[in-house]
């Protein structure tokens, strides 16, 4: 199994679909996995820091794991089948449960529990990203958010 940090959640355009956007810790390759909006607003609160005034599932799945004196050891992205992605968290002593990744990332990053793809998965949907062209694009975010319509303006033209 492959370590993967979770970069964070994206909007594909034009069809507004959400993604979660992974990376492999110790390569150069990106896992995105398509997933439903209620599991981007979560992970996307976990990434975040924001605890809603009442427990969402995840929060939920994190509390009675807790109670019950489980802790997730690990989560995996173990398949991807017929264009499907399958998880399991694994709960430790050879106890794995089945979940959706987009689930099973939400309730990584409330248990801090580290994630693994498997090899597999990664050589069949990661997208490999040289460290030039990443180095490339984070330079034009930064730029992107230090810069204003008003940078754009010609001296004298002020339309």
């Amino acid at each position: 199994m492959k370590p993967l940090d979770v970069i964070g959640v994206r909007v594909e355009m034009p069809s507004n679909q959400p993604l979660v956007l992974l990376r492999e810790r110790d390569g150069d390759r990106y896992l995105p996995i398509w997933i439903g909006a209620v599991e981007a607003t979560a992970i996307a609160f976990a990434q975040q820091g924001v605890v809603p005034p009442r427990p969402l599932t995840h929060d939920l799945i994190r509390d009675l794991l807790t109670a019950m004196g489980r802790e997730v050891v690990a989560v995996r992205i173990t398949e991807l089948k017929d264009g499907v992605f399958y998880a399991v968290l694994d709960l430790g002593d050879g106890l794995e449960v089945s979940a959706r990744p987009s689930d099973a990332i939400a309730v990584a990053l409330r248990t801090g529990s580290p994630l693994f793809g498997a090899p597999e998965v990664l050589d069949s949907a990661g997208i490999e990203v040289p460290e030039e062209e990443e180095q490339e694009v984070e330079a034009f975010r930064e730029f992107l958010d230090t810069v204003s319509p008003e940078d754009f303006e010609e001296e004298g033209n002020q339309s």
